[in-house]
């Protein structure tokens, strides 16, 4: 392993399972992690989106720290248009005071949502112009000085908590590389830009108090297994969910319909979604994943187990942390 490798744990609530067991289930696997050796685990806030239980983002970082040593949590992360920043400041300096030199925040500017649960938020639809500002007035809460003269984020202020700009485009890198902040790219579900957006960050990267280099995480899907033909039939469960997610919008397929509907033009979104997927044995998506990073000349690889099996995720997990050489301790 050349560089680290971290994990995105999308709180995935499986079929016939409650919110309660997906986070059993995260608070199982962070631990493993911790044990393992993976530098950090990130959750991201959605709403609305039955299958997934992470939308109170910070207050499933603080369960999970609760129940965990030292692996680094954060999130990846919070849609700021859908906050007031110095809430976010309160609640990350809150994690930071309680967890000391464990927590990041990862900001994104996607609604994280549709368009009826954007208002629900009482969320504007302009809201996203200001991003930019806003993750200013947040850095100015938690390293000072405020930007609001006479406001202060407590707890927050002088914590320091590292912030990462998320991105799926060329905004979030430009945004990251004029502000001097880590970048984070969604590949696993938003492939296209990746390469450009890593180049356009690293030329127009300006230092600052909180990096003085560039620093690049890249996510891919992975899915390791015992054998090539149970990693290929999990990537298939995979891409067959993702059929009624984001074609069928929940609807239920049979998996012959959804076979068909990956042939057809509609299944093509999904497919491109995962293009960077690393699926097969340890070796196999080891190998993968090295040739990913050197690809992307990734300082970090956040991976996201796409299997839709709890024991099946856990294991690909494991397998990975055991073929890349992660550090495993006590």
């Amino acid at each position: 392993m050349t560089v680290p490798y971290s994990i995105l744990d999308l709180a995935h609530i499986g079929e016939g399972e409650t919110a309660g067991d997906s986070f059993r289930s995260s608070v199982e696997m962070a631990q493993r992690a911790e044990q393992w050796g993976y530098h950090r685990i990130w959750y991201a806030e959605h709403h609305n989106m039955p299958s997934i239980a992470s939308s109170a983002t910070s207050v499933l970082i603080a369960h999970i720290a609760a129940n965990t040593r030292r692996i680094r949590l954060g999130a990846g992360g919070i849609m700021l248009p859908n906050h007031a920043p110095l809430t976010i400041a309160e609640q990350f300096g809150t994690l930071a005071e309680l967890h000391p030199g464990r927590i990041d925040l990862g900001l994104g500017r996607a609604p994280g949502s549709d368009q009826k649960t954007m208002r629900a938020l009482r969320r504007d639809p302009s809201s996203a112009e200001s991003f930019p500002q806003d993750v200013l007035e947040l850095q100015g809460y938690l390293t000072g000085p405020s930007r609001i003269p006479g406001i202060e984020a407590t707890p927050g202020r002088g914590t320091g908590v590292p912030l990462y700009i998320l991105g799926s485009s060329l905004f979030g890198a430009k945004l990251a590389a004029a502000l001097g902040l880590p970048y984070a790219f969604a590949s696993h579900f938003a492939p296209n830009a990746l390469l450009d957006a890593i180049a356009i960050y690293r030329r127009e990267f300006r230092p600052s108090a909180q990096l003085a280099q560039p620093y690049v995480i890249a996510a891919v899907n992975v899915i390791a297994a015992d054998t090539q033909d149970e990693a290929d039939r999990l990537f298939l469960e995979t891409k067959r969910k993702r059929v009624g997610l984001f074609v069928g919008r929940g609807r239920t397929f049979t998996p012959d319909e959804a076979d068909m509907i990956l042939e057809s033009p509609a299944g093509q979104q999904v497919l491109q979604m995962v293009r960077y997927s690393a699926v097969g044995t340890p070796t196999v998506v080891r190998d993968y994943l090295d040739r990913f990073a050197e690809e992307t000349a990734a300082d970090e690889l956040m991976v996201v187990s796409s299997a839709t099996d709890r024991a099946a995720w856990l294991r690909s997990l494991e397998l990975v942390a055991e073929v890349s050489g992660l550090v495993t301790t006590g």
